[in-house]
């Protein structure tokens, strides 16, 4: 009798790990974070409680996010943690599984390899790789298959990639390393440079979620945070406003909107009648920073829409993507 999720797709983000289960939907939903003992070598914790712990360790455990930008920055902790991953998404299984894993679009071969070689290694029998445009374009419900544009914007942790998909396949792509954390950095910066106070990565991201904004909003909405004090040392509360996150997320928001102008430049031009007519897709979780599509649609011209479950897209494109791993398969051995 062989246990589900022997097929496993895995959206493998600098931020969070989503796993989909074929037969089941999306099983796991964890932030990637690994804490590690540095005299053991030992893993700790995975996933939420490993979040918990970040800035917060003593000096002989190290909390880590082992992806940078997309990539793996360090092995030996993403292999861990895959494994930690598969064993809870498969359980004790018969065969070892199949499993897709989503990259950024424009990645190196070595980068390739080094994901393969780190979800082997964690105990799958075979590594597929999908890009992420064109997992969160089928996430997003969108038939990539017909011969005509669809452009797809997915805003993650580590990377923005930015796609024109026909026919199945990328047209035009583009990948830059300016998202959810650059997003985060900017709002650490400018709390420092405006009121002299150091705060952390996590209070960072609370900001971004409950009062960024990219776009001017009708009502200033605002926000109570700690942080430390960098002329006394000594902690000290202050009152930040979505107006001021504004003045702090627009450098890294104009980036991302940059390389969009660059791949509508690069865009065939039936494409780009497509495109104008179809709209542009935003997935990921970056995307849903407040006012990103207005802004966007400002600048363009082009009529911008949010897809439903945006956080999920990816990880549900490369569960849909997981039933054509047979055809694949045939492919390979033909």
């Amino acid at each position: 009798m062989f246990k589900y999720g022997q097929d496993i797709g895995i959206d493998l983000g600098t931020a969070t790990v989503i796993a989909y289960a074929k037969g089941k939907g999306i099983v796991l939903r964890e932030p990637s974070v690994v804490a590690v003992d540095n005299n053991t070598g030992e893993v700790l914790a995975v996933g939420k409680e490993a979040r918990r712990m970040l800035g917060r360790t003593p000096g002989n455990i190290v909390a880590t996010r082992p992806l940078r930008d997309g990539v793996i920055s360090n092995y030996t902790v993403t292999e861990k943690m895959l494994k930690y991953f598969i064993n809870r998404v498969c359980g004790k299984f018969i065969f070892a599984p199949r499993i897709m894993i989503c990259i950024p679009s424009q990645v190196t071969e070595v980068e390739k390899k080094a994901v393969i070689d780190a979800a082997s290694q964690a105990g799958a029998r075979k590594v597929y790789l999908i890009e992420e445009p064109i997992a969160a374009a089928i996430g997003a419900g969108i038939d990539i298959s017909k011969p005509c544009g669809n452009m797809v914007v997915d805003i993650g942790g580590g990377t923005t990639d930015i796609a024109v998909i026909s026919l199945g396949g990328s047209v035009v792509s583009s990948s830059i390393k300016v998202a959810g954390d650059k997003f985060d950095e900017a709002i650490v910066r400018y709390i420092k440079k405006k009121y002299n106070i150091m705060i952390g990565e996590r209070t960072a991201e609370d900001l971004k979620i409950n009062i960024g904004c990219v776009f001017p909003k009708i009502q200033d909405m605002e926000m109570d945070i700690r942080g430390r004090d960098l002329a006394t040392g000594l902690p000290k509360t202050i009152t930040v406003h979505s107006s001021e996150m504004l003045e702090a997320l627009i450098e890294p928001t104009m980036q991302v909107i940059d390389a969009v102008h660059g791949v509508l430049e690069k865009t065939p031009p039936e494409l780009a009648a497509d495109i104008s007519d179809r709209g542009i897709y935003m997935t990921g979780g970056g995307c849903l920073i407040d006012g990103l599509d207005k802004l966007l649609q400002e600048k363009t011209g082009i009529n911008v829409m949010i897809a439903q479950d945006a956080v999920s897209c990816v990880a549900l494109g490369t569960g849909k993507a997981l039933d054509n791993l047979d055809v694949l398969d045939r492919k390979r051995r033909n």
